[in-house]
């Protein structure tokens, strides 16, 4: 895609559209306008049908492809799938969808993130149970890294007390415990890749139960230089001088939405900048994958 249009218009002044099944993605949106902060975002939280990661096949392909439709109907220059269920299971039907504008995921920048800073090729993925039962992580690490060896553990408990906003304190502690106790000590890695949007909000727990000889990952940083390679390559980018600006929109809570997603953007969110919007009434055709 140029960066201009049949007409002639110029699109690199459009945002970039950003979706999630919640508030979890804003920890990638926050990585993506540190990376780039001439850029305007336009950011959906699917919270009406949050999380994903429980959902069949199909209900989170047809989730995603309405979630993009939408941001694709604002007017977007590129679209950034910050959900790594969405990524896992639905990517290559967003991009066959609406090509040829580009879509990217997290998956892929993440398993880059995690083959990069693992010593020994001891990978252990952490995620939702479709991402997981996808595989996509474990093919994107053996792919880069075909001596690694990959574990992959579903955790869905964490996306809950990520949306609660019960990030730290006896009762995460617990539930990092339960989930991570047996894997560290019989599978012995020396590198935990956070395979959903929302775990990065439990890092501290994470990290201490994890001990520190054990690396966290999570691929908002490497999703961030990855849309800048894409800007670059297509000619898109907006490299300024004004600062971007934000547009939130989400399908349920803006209550809620604004005040648990003010921890995982680090910095306060109105409810009142908060928009609703309704994708559960659009009639979008599931796409095949």
């Amino acid at each position: 895609m140029s960066a201009s249009d049949s007409s002639g218009g110029s699109i690199r002044g459009l945002p970039i559209g950003v979706f999630d099944s919640g508030v979890g993605g804003l920890t990638v949106l926050d990585a993506l306008r540190r990376r780039l902060p001439c850029e305007d975002f336009l950011y959906l939280g699917d919270t009406a049908r949050l999380p994903y990661g429980t959902k069949s096949r199909d209900s989170i392909t047809q989730y995603s492809v309405q979630a993009a439709e939408l941001l694709v109907q604002q007017g977007v220059k590129c679209l950034v799938v910050a959900c790594n269920t969405a990524s896992a299971v639905a990517l290559e039907a967003l991009q066959d969808q609406f090509r040829p504008l580009p879509v990217i995921g997290v998956v892929e920048p993440g398993a880059e993130a995690g083959c990069k800073v693992s010593r020994d090729g001891r990978i252990a993925v952490i995620a939702t149970e479709s991402t997981v039962r996808e595989g996509a992580y474990q093919r994107a690490i053996l792919r880069r890294r075909p001596d690694a060896i990959v574990m992959a553990k579903a955790c869905p408990l964490f996306v809950a007390l990520a949306e609660e906003g019960m990030t730290d304190g006896p009762i995460a502690e617990a539930v990092a415990h339960w989930y991570l106790d047996e894997l560290l000590a019989k599978q012995h890695p020396d590198t935990l890749v956070l395979g959903c949007t929302h775990f990065p909000a439990l890092a501290v727990v994470l990290r201490a139960v994890a001990g520190p000889e054990v690396a966290l990952v999570d691929s908002a940083a490497t999703t961030a230089l990855a849309l800048e390679r894409l800007l670059l390559d297509g000619t898109l980018l907006n490299a300024g001088p004004k600062p971007g600006r934000l547009q939130l929109l989400a399908t349920d809570g803006p209550e809620r939405f604004a005040r648990v997603g003010s921890l995982f953007l680090h910095e306060p969110i109105s409810a009142d900048s908060v928009r609703l919007v309704d994708l559960g009434a659009r009639e979008t055709p599931c796409a095949k994958v």
